[in-house]
């Protein structure tokens, strides 16, 4: 990694800030370090480090663990990442409901909480957080002061374009700056991205993404996204609507019809409320596992995303493309063992370790968490040019 101290025209407080991040992440990456084993990692000097870590410590984000004995001479002191040093908050807003976590800086979650939304405009979502935060508050006051930040996640498209009016749309978003609105409501630092994205970050910070550089993750919320990892990096795209492959046309035998109509959260609570069953909840459409609807909507469902499937390979030339997001794991793995995926794809090769279509491991929280995971990422992680 580069050490800050070789750019140029930095100024001190971003130098300062950029080498905190930098000494922050190398303390996360490797579980205690001592600052002689953090100066070799980070490319700072000793003295640098150690007031870094002097700050760090002061600011109750790392602690000492002890000291390192090797033998000979006077033993280093290790230091490791104090976990209720700070936290990490998580928002999702999904059109039925709206889900939060509160992490810790090892990423473990202190609090979750789902809440049902009769409707997700600004209003209803803006005043269910509020009362959310004071839950937080009330059950961990430690956090108050400490929070870093705030990733919020929602589904797109973001703005208003040619896919605006679908089912899973967001009412009263479209003409807002969503990111400004959650900014000045929440008073914290926030970083804002589309719901698939951030499961996909979550799935490769904790889950079955681990180790992998450039994947895709088909995220089931209300409807269905697409997100997006290159090189360790999420995919935006220019206004932040890349991935909307539920609007994605698919061949049936009945003419072209749009994915998210064949294979969404929507998409099967629609079909099964046909047969005169209720499936609102995970818990209910787990409970009808055999179902001959199910199984209907399953055989219908698995053509078209092996459809999408195979656009996503020879588009983007994955790693692997998970299933993952609000959706029963028994689900999931039904549709995968029914998705016939073409032979003629990039992603058909001989030498392949991985299958071509896997279950992320993250649960149905996985967006939730990969928005507060966003928040830790960027404590952890400086940006060259940007800090």
């Amino acid at each position: 990694m580069v050490s800050v101290l070789s750019l140029q025209g930095a100024n001190a407080e971003r130098a300062r800030s950029h080498n905190r991040r930098l000494v922050m992440g190398h303390v996360h990456a490797g579980g205690q370090m001592g600052r002689a084993q953090i100066a070799r990692a980070s490319g700072l000097s000793t003295q640098a480090v150690s007031n870094i870590i002097a700050e760090l410590q002061a600011d109750g984000l790392i602690r000492q663990t002890g000291r390192l004995g090797n033998g000979r001479g006077h033993p280093p002191v290790q230091y490791a990442i104090d976990p209720e040093g700070a936290y990490a908050l998580g928002i999702e807003v999904r059109p039925t409901a709206l889900l939060i976590a509160l992490l810790n800086l090892e990423g473990t979650a202190v609090f979750t909480r789902r809440a049902a939304l009769e409707r997700a405009d600004p209003g209803t979502v803006l005043g269910t957080i509020a009362r959310l935060r004071a839950e937080i508050a009330a059950r961990h006051a430690r956090s108050g002061d400490r929070t870093l930040g705030a990733g919020v996640v929602m589904p797109g498209p973001f703005g208003v374009t040619g896919l605006s009016g679908a089912e899973s749309d967001l009412p009263g978003w479209q003409q807002l700056d969503p990111r400004a609105v959650f900014a000045e409501a929440l008073d914290l630092p926030i970083e804002f991205d589309n719901d698939a994205n951030a499961a996909a970050m979550a799935e490769r910070v904790t889950g079955a993404a681990q180790g992998l550089q450039t994947y895709a993750y088909l995220y089931f919320g209300t409807g269905l996204g697409l997100g997006l990892v290159s090189a360790g990096q999420r995919v935006a795209g220019a206004f932040g609507n890349a991935g909307e492959i539920g609007h994605l046309s698919i061949a049936t035998p009945e003419g072209p019809e749009r994915l998210e109509n064949l294979a969404s959260r929507l998409s099967i609570e629609h079909h099964l409320a046909d047969a005169g069953l209720q499936a609102g909840s995970v818990e209910a459409l787990e409970a009808l596992q055999g179902h001959p609807a199910v199984t209907h909507w399953l055989d219908r469902a698995a053509p078209a995303l092996a459809q999408a499937v195979h656009v996503v390979e020879n588009l983007f030339d994955p790693e692997t493309v998970f299933l993952g997001g609000a959706m029963p794991a028994p689900v999931l793995d039904a549709l995968i063992a029914r998705i016939d995926l073409p032979a003629a794809s990039v992603s058909n090769r001989p030498d392949r370790t991985r299958p071509r279509l896997a279950r992320g491991s993250c649960g149905r929280l996985t967006a939730t968490l990969g928005a507060a995971a966003l928040i830790l990422d960027r404590a952890f992680t400086p940006r060259v040019g940007t800090f």
